[in-house]
């Protein structure tokens, strides 16, 4: 069914004339009639009667008319759910305790009049969430491609901010009182992070990590979530594993877990951020300035070789609009 035919003879219904409903419409007399002629002849009824001041619902027509206007508005909204700057921003993280959502959190803290939709695509492969930035399911992902060449010709991947990586430990573990910690005291510590999808980039991430540093980082068993790997680390004195600085993790008090910082260098997970090359959200603006005035890492930082280079964050978007 022709939903600006409908669109007319709502309009008209409304405004008691074709005249009325043609000029707020942007369209002439003639083809607001052609286009309720049509829907009269698909629904095999009369709708209005004309008079001399107008038009009148005929009884058909008043039955119709809140169906009608049911369905325009309806249409009216899968518009607005789709079009750019209309409806909320919506942005793919890795989790909801992620660095990523952390930092968005506190963006949005500062400005709560952003309509903000923060969704989790729960895909390993960051080609998936390009298709659905592609696609326009999201306005952007916090993924990164290790190869931008692939990257589809209307997509753009550009850098986030980087999250510094802390050993993460419980009590017993003999690394467990250091104030911070070099890479080069890793070593021979077994250090466990379950959950490393092959290819993804946090795999390519680790295995630059530990061949650079020569350190023991491995994914073997289940991942049965952050709650049962850290009551595994409370427990344990020689199992640790890495967190970002600014992902969030919540435990017992009774854990007395210890996050130590890495440094000389700092161990630096570069996040990028994934958005189409034109016509972009008008709400990332804001969100990238805000990216580009976090703090970076402490330096020295080591960055696997794939990581983007850091640019300011308002070039950064004026480049998706050439």
């Amino acid at each position: 069914m022709d939903t600006e035919a409908m669109r007319s003879f709502v309009r008209a219904a409304e405004l008691g004339q074709l005249q009325r409903a043609a000029d707020e419409l942007g369209v002439t007399q003639q083809a607001v009639s052609k286009r309720i002629a049509s829907l009269e002849r698909e629904l095999d009824v009369r709708l209005f009667t004309r008079t001399a001041r107008g038009v009148e619902l005929t009884l058909d027509g008043q039955a119709f008319l809140p169906h009608a206007r049911n369905i325009i508005a309806g249409v009216d909204r899968a518009i607005t759910a789709i079009k750019p700057g209309s409806r909320a921003l919506r942005i793919d993280v890795l989790g909801l305790r992620s660095a990523q959502a952390v930092v968005l959190h506190d963006y949005w803290r500062s400005h709560p009049e952003i309509d903000l939709d923060v969704v989790t695509l729960r895909v390993n492969d960051p080609r998936v969430a390009v298709a659905a930035v592609q696609a326009g399911d999201i306005d952007a992902s916090f993924r990164s491609v290790t190869d931008p060449a692939t990257l589809p010709h209307d997509v753009r991947m550009v850098h986030a901010f980087d999250s510094p990586l802390e050993l993460l430990v419980g009590p017993r573990h003999p690394l467990a009182s250091a104030r911070t910690l070099t890479p080069s005291q890793l070593r021979r510590h077994r250090i466990w992070v379950p959950g490393i999808a092959p290819r993804s980039e946090w795999a390519e991430f680790y295995d630059q990590l530990a061949t650079d540093f020569d350190l023991r980082i491995d994914a073997a068993g289940p991942n049965f979530g952050n709650e049962v790997l850290l009551d595994i680390l409370a427990d344990s004195a020689d199992v640790a594993t890495l967190v970002g600085s600014r992902d969030r993790y919540v435990w017992p008090a009774n854990h007395d877990l210890r996050r130590i910082p890495i440094v000389n260098p700092a161990l630096s997970y570069p996040l990028s951020l994934i958005l189409r090359r034109e016509n972009p959200h008008p709400g990332l603006r804001a969100i990238i300035d805000h990216l580009g005035h976090l703090s970076p890492p402490p330096t020295p930082a080591w960055r696997p070789s794939w990581a983007t280079t850091p640019r300011h964050s308002g070039e950064d978007l004026d480049r998706t609009r050439r």
